[in-house]
């Protein structure tokens, strides 16, 4: 191991504990493989656990050992996908029976759609023991067998003339507020389990 590769790895473990546990990014049929390795770098750089890539097309390998030798992956997401898990999907269906049966609940990254809950970025609940949060194709947007079984649907709140930002924007500013909530509720339950004395109040 060389010196870079060992000062890389003490990284690794130092903010190992600061990682959001069962936290999944999912994009659903991105069509720019750059896309995909810029979301990977958001997702390193903000303590996502994995990235779930649904890839209808097959522009990526199946192994993930394959994906981080891939240099266009490599270099986009600033070998980001070196040091990040990430599992590919045939089919939007095939990812979403893989996460339920994991307990998953998933999430859509939307605007208000009429019958589902529609909640505002930042106003959201994202502490959820298991949590998926899907974002979609550049410009399709999320399918509708995403928004059918998902818990509810989240948007960020523009205020300008132009109301869509590009998919590396988007993840970056959905993902950092989940995992500034999940990582404050990871302290307050780790608390609660040092002073258990302090009974639900603590543990809230």
């Amino acid at each position: 191991m060389t010196q870079k590769e060992s000062t890389l790895r003490q990284r690794a473990n130092a903010i190992k504990p600061y990682r959001c546990k069962n936290l999944i990014a999912v994009i659903e049929n991105p069509m720019d493989i750059r896309n995909i390795g810029t979301v990977i770098r958001n997702v390193n750089a903000l303590g996502v656990e994995k990235t779930y890539v649904v890839d209808s097309r097959g522009s990526l390998p199946d192994d993930w050992e394959q994906m981080r030798e891939r240099k266009s992956l490599a270099t986009t997401s600033v070998s980001a996908v070196k040091w990040s898990f990430v599992k590919r999907f045939n089919s939007t269906e095939e990812c979403l029976a893989h996460l339920e049966k994991n307990r998953f609940v998933s999430v859509a990254t939307s605007p208000h759609v009429k019958g589902k809950k529609n909640f505002i970025l930042h106003k959201a609940d994202y502490t959820q023991p298991k949590l998926a949060v899907w974002f979609g194709n550049e410009s399709r947007g999320i399918s509708e067998t995403v928004i059918e079984r998902s818990e509810c649907c989240i948007s960020i709140p523009m205020f300008g003339i132009i109301e869509s930002l590009n998919l590396g924007t988007t993840t970056g500013i959905v993902l950092y507020e989940i995992t500034k909530q999940r990582r404050a509720y990871q302290e307050t339950f780790k608390r609660a389990i040092r002073n258990p004395r302090k009974g639900p109040e603590g543990a809230a």
